[in-house]
């Protein structure tokens, strides 16, 4: 396992399985973060040799950057919010049509303390996974309960992780 002092163990042993199926299997991924900031990449660039693997990021916190990074219709903001599978599942897709990657994962959600609602409360968190060449609808919600900020974001980033490693296998 690679020594790192910025992330927990179970995450970089993760991003290293990722890392090493993905290189086995010849792909490239992307990734599509929201409510994780960027965390699911960062882990996988702590892990060495992941440009032989990572394509890129796309952080897109606010509703205008997934807009214009990666395509998401107004109308689907405005219809379904930015944490739903709708909204997931398009942000994947834009991943992969603005990349080089062959599998993409998204991730959107409500980490708190604020923001949750009855219908979307905090720890709200949703995914979708992109393959390209298939149009597929490969999305889910998720909620993580009682749980703070960090350890949604910590929960979100290990189940991105957890696709990615799947879908390589």
């Amino acid at each position: 396992m690679a020594k790192t002092l910025f992330f927990p163990e179970d995450l970089v042993s993760l991003a290293e399985r990722v890392i090493a199926d993905n290189k086995i299997a010849g792909r490239k991924i992307a990734l599509a973060e929201s409510c994780t900031g960027g965390l699911v990449c960062a882990a996988l660039t702590e892990i060495p040799g992941s440009s032989a693997v990572l394509d890129r990021g796309f952080v897109t916190y606010s509703n205008e950057a997934k807009q214009e990074l990666l395509g998401v219709p107004q109308d689907l903001l405005d219809a379904f919010g930015a944490v739903s599978p709708a909204t997931a599942w398009a942000m994947a897709q834009g991943a992969i049509r603005n990349s080089n990657a062959d599998v993409a994962v998204a991730v959107s959600g409500i980490a708190g303390p604020e923001g949750g609602t009855e219908m979307k409360p905090v720890g709200t968190v949703v995914f979708a996974l992109a393959i390209r060449g298939d149009d597929e609808v490969n999305a889910e919600q998720r909620q993580i309960d009682g749980a703070n900020r960090a350890e949604i974001r910590h929960q979100a980033a290990l189940a991105a992780l957890e696709l990615l490693r799947l879908d390589a296998e």
